[in-house]
């Protein structure tokens, strides 16, 4: 096992392991620091600089998610030093952002919006040029609002750290800096994967889901924990239900498969939940179409279906197929009631490769 080593911060021991950041180690700890750039699914970015500490024996302060912690650090994580840093780097980003709070589509799960909020920015300090770029819907599955951009890097680190697609890079430089496809084309199947987890990462509004925009805010939404119905590999994520309706997919950073991670399937792939075309109703065919059943009649039948043809022919002469749509336990109960009550082992499943 890896030795734990000691430092500590705000006057509080606490202990760590060798490879840890100073960030890693706070948020273990349950203390907070303000982070922009960060996410968990990325590497160490240290770019916006809202994560600065204190270090004894340094003279300035640093990034605690680029530092790695070392045996006996001492670290200041809150202090009038750093606070007036904090908000002066929130008032910069402020200088070049729209303040349309009241209609954005991120109100209520911005983090530039909580930031700004906690450190009582002001939001004329720094006048001057902003931008003044159209909003792009170019595709069916994301709206980009350039001007709501802080350039934290999130999502074109996303697109080539984990998905590794490089659909989105960081484009120009200084003023004009901008993560942007190549030479500004619009998003297709040729170039995206349409995986949307550039949007889970913006930590504003200027990357939102299409599909979700205008159906509601944060606040009107609850959030229901599932797991997606396309494959095998059971990946979770949060539901967003509106009045009884599905009306978006959030990533579930703590889901153990898939960590936030998700495809275009599960991300945007739900529309089939309230689809009209859903039969809700067992049918059975009679002739050359089919009529609605109760499911007590459809059960009765297709059991008795079952043992005329064991009867007739064997076991073996009937199969399991199950589905990767279905739960762990669903598939479970069906192999189970294929070994057990049918008696053979025909099973199998549309995962298996």
């Amino acid at each position: 096992m890896d030795q734990k080593l000691n430092m500590k911060i705000n006057g509080r021991e606490v202990h760590f392991l060798r490879g840890q950041t100073v960030l890693e180690v706070c948020r273990e700890h349950e203390i907070y620091v303000p982070t922009m750039c960060h996410d968990e699914r990325l590497q160490p970015y240290g770019a916006c600089r809202l994560c600065i500490v204190e270090v004894a024996g340094v003279p300035k302060p640093l990034t605690s998610c680029t530092t790695p912690a070392t045996e006996n650090m001492v670290v200041t994580t809150e202090s009038p030093r750093l606070t007036r840093l904090r908000k002066t780097i929130i008032e910069l980003l402020l200088s070049n952002h729209p303040n349309d709070c009241m209609c954005c589509e991120a109100s209520g799960n911005c983090d530039l919006q909580e930031m700004a909020y906690l450190y009582g920015a002001s939001l004329d300090r720094f006048p001057g040029e902003k931008w003044a770029l159209p909003i792009k819907e170019d595709n069916p599955f994301i709206t980009f609002e350039p001007n709501k951009c802080i350039v934290c890097g999130r999502c074109t680190r996303i697109c080539n750290e984990v998905v590794m697609a490089g659909t989105i890079d960081m484009t120009s430089r200084g003023f004009t800096a901008m993560p942007d496809t190549a030479f500004s084309k619009p998003r297709s199947l040729q170039n995206c994967e349409f995986c949307g987890q550039c949007v889970s990462a913006c930590p504003t509004g200027a990357l939102t889901n299409r599909k979700s925009r205008g159906l509601g805010r944060s606040a009107e939404v609850e959030k229901v924990k599932t797991t997606c119905a396309y494959c095998g590999t059971g990946c979770n994520f949060f539901l967003m239900v509106k009045d009884g309706k599905v009306i978006g997919v959030e990533s579930d950073y703590n889901a153990p498969v898939n960590q936030g991670n998700l495809c275009i399937k599960g991300r945007y792939g739900y529309d089939f939940i309230h689809s009209k075309d859903r039969i809700t109703t067992p049918l059975i065919k009679e002739g050359d179409g089919f009529r609605e059943a109760s499911w007590d009649e459809a059960l009765e039948l297709v059991a008795s279906q079952f043992k005329q043809i064991i009867k007739e022919h064997g076991p073996d002469t009937v199969g399991g197929f199950s589905s990767s749509r279905c739960t762990n336990e669903e598939n479970y109960i069906l192999a189970k009631w294929i070994r057990t009550a049918v008696g053979t082992n025909n099973v199998d499943n549309c995962a298996r490769v």
